[in-house]
């Protein structure tokens, strides 16, 4: 073994037994499997931090979504008609009241719905007919309340008096006194949370845990707090004592959790305008262990060489079968470990489609959601119309008028159509999409957006292109029609503040795609965020969440196409490319 390792000028100068040579490369052995250890430990660690950060904010950002759905739905209840007239106690307006709430809390998915009258008492509620029914209850010391009456709206997480069970209550102020208030349940968030994987819970900017996927740790301290603080505490949440804070903070981003084993790393997002923030706890243990796996067997490896020359006097055949032993056994380890690294990256893969699609569906709910009052506006037109109708219809058959009572009667079936079509178009447009593609006729998509988005759409001048009923292309109508309405919303809010505000939306049909494009003469994006404006987060509203155009994005690869911004002088340009049905 002449020029090996083992006989270097040192050990040749200080010779060793054979023992003693062994022990040396094994010592060796060790160190290098420690240092590559160490390598691959710090390399996994800032992984699993990068995955744990995206995690968290995905999480924050579903919440964030399910919040603005029901943001403006307090606003447009404060001028409907049937609350302003149970305000002013007119005779059945309660009763008609109360069945209108009830329809909507079921429609939209809300909690619960009521209505509270200047004196504090709720005088209608979504659950009027049930056991726990809010009507009669006395509001007055609850902080909501009392906020909506002095500033116009509020905001409170808190138990439930009635129900007891926790909520976001989103409360606002009519105009003749009264309050209406929409109860928030994040139940299913938190299962979705849960099965997700890891901790997640949410604070306030006091440090109290509100949701959690983990019922037992909410309304627990994060913090130790004064007595001051302990006391408002109690009196916002309405909860019967504060629980101790569930975890031992070890560093700044790990915690231990008592009676489990191991630490669980951790990533908080910022703090959004009410001061909530989300944090997201996941186990390091797979990491460490897929680490002590990986080192374990490069250090033994490295022993079996070095081993392998200090004994070199071993018989050839005894040699060649420990070897095959250890490397077998190798082998098998390191196959087990990729294996069970397939099946954790298949069932995050899985996860993560499935918080994507949940993230879609929660954007078409938030933009119906922002679209509320729009939609009061649309119909409320053709049911004065129709009430007019009725009215002069009447009158007609007093004066045996009867082809004029027919005209109103055709003249009411037209308006009953036209709130028909608008209401139709929004329930398919809230509705989960099936994933499911294939030929679709571009004009309907077209035509639906605009319906969505009339209102709006009916304050700037628009002009719209002339497309063949025969034009189909490959999408989902309503993923395709959701990219629609995220670029065109945005053109519509970037022309709020434009007098002469435009839209130009051009389609050219070529032999193996449609290409789309949506122009108007707005102030444009900003260099700083069209460079990352198909990112998470990246936007220049300060209502905006920055995931909409992500979203659009991400439905157009999946239906084979692409949406990009075209750069050019002067507003902005939106192409989007679909793939032209046979």
């Amino acid at each position: 073994m002449s020029g090996g390792l083992l006989e270097a000028p040192m050990l040749r100068a200080f010779p060793l037994p054979r023992v003693g040579l062994a022990v040396v490369a094994a010592l060796i052995a060790l160190a290098v499997g420690w240092a590559v250890g160490s390598v691959i430990a710090h390399a996994a660690r800032e992984r699993l931090a990068t995955s744990v950060a995206a995690d968290a904010r995905l999480r924050a950002s579903l919440l964030a979504s399910e919040v603005a759905r029901f943001r403006l739905l307090p606003l447009a209840l404060a001028d409907d008609r049937d609350v302003v007239a149970a305000l002013a106690k007119q005779k059945g307006a309660t009763a008609a009241l109360d069945r209108k709430l009830e329809h909507l809390a079921a429609e939209t998915g809300a909690d619960a719905m009521y209505v509270i009258a200047p004196d504090g008492h709720a005088i209608a509620a979504s659950n009027w007919n049930t056991t726990r029914s809010f009507v009669g209850s006395d509001y007055r010391f609850r902080p909501y309340f009392q906020q909506a009456r002095r500033g116009g709206e509020a905001r409170q997480f808190a138990l439930g008096t009635v129900s007891n069970r926790p909520g976001l209550y989103l409360a606002r102020r009519t105009a003749a006194g009264g309050v209406v208030v929409v109860k928030l349940d994040f139940a299913s968030i938190e299962r979705q949370w849960a099965a997700a994987g890891g901790i997640t819970y949410v604070t306030d900017p006091g440090g109290l845990i509100l949701i959690a996927s983990r019922q037992t740790w909410r309304f627990a301290m994060t913090r130790p707090l004064s007595p001051a603080e302990r006391a408002s505490a109690l009196r916002v949440s309405g909860a019967a004592a504060l629980l101790p804070v569930p975890f031992q903070t070890t560093n700044a981003d790990r915690i231990r959790v008592p009676g489990e084993k191991g630490t669980l790393l951790v990533a908080r997002t910022a703090a959004d305008p009410a001061g909530w923030r989300v944090t997201l706890a996941q186990p390091t243990r797979a990491a460490v262990d897929d680490v002590a796996r990986a080192g374990g067997i490069v250090a033994g490896l490295l022993a079996f060489v070095l081993l392998w020359l200090a004994n070199a006097a071993r018989s050839m055949a005894r040699r060649r079968a420990d070897r095959t032993s250890q490397l077998e056994q190798a082998v098998a380890e390191r196959t087990a470990a990729l294996r069970h690294e397939i099946e954790e990256r298949t069932q995050l893969e899985t996860r993560a489609a499935t918080l994507r699609e949940a993230l879609r569906q929660a954007n078409r709910l938030a933009t119906l959601g922002q679209i509320t009052a729009s939609v009061a506006h649309e119909t409320a037109q053709p049911v004065a119309a129709i009430r007019t109708y009725a009215a002069t219809g009447e009158t007609l058959l007093d004066r045996g008028a009867t082809e004029d009572v027919r005209a109103n009667l055709r003249a009411i079936a037209r308006l009953t159509e036209r709130i028909g079509a608008v209401t139709a178009q929004l329930r398919g447009f809230s509705r989960k999409a099936s994933g499911e593609i294939g030929p679709v006729p571009l004009s309907e998509v077209i035509e639906g957006a605009q319906l969505i988005l009339r209102e709006p759409l009916s304050r700037i001048y628009v002009d719209w292109p002339a497309v063949a009923a025969d034009l189909r292309v490959i999408a989902g109508r309503i993923r395709l029609e959701q990219v629609f309405v995220n670029v065109l919303q945005n053109a519509t809010e970037a022309l709020l503040t434009q007098r002469d505000g435009a839209i130009v939306v051009t389609v050219d049909p070529q032999s193996e795609r449609v290409v789309v494009r949506i122009r108007d003469n707005g102030p444009g994006i900003a260099p700083d965020i069209s460079e990352r404006l198909f990112t998470p987060f990246a936007t220049s509203r300060t209502a905006g969440l920055g995931l909409g155009l992500v979203i659009a994005k991400d439905i157009m690869e999946d239906l084979g196409g692409t949406l990009r911004l075209v750069p050019g002088p002067g507003g902005a340009c939106f192409e989007i490319v679909l793939r032209r049905a046979a």
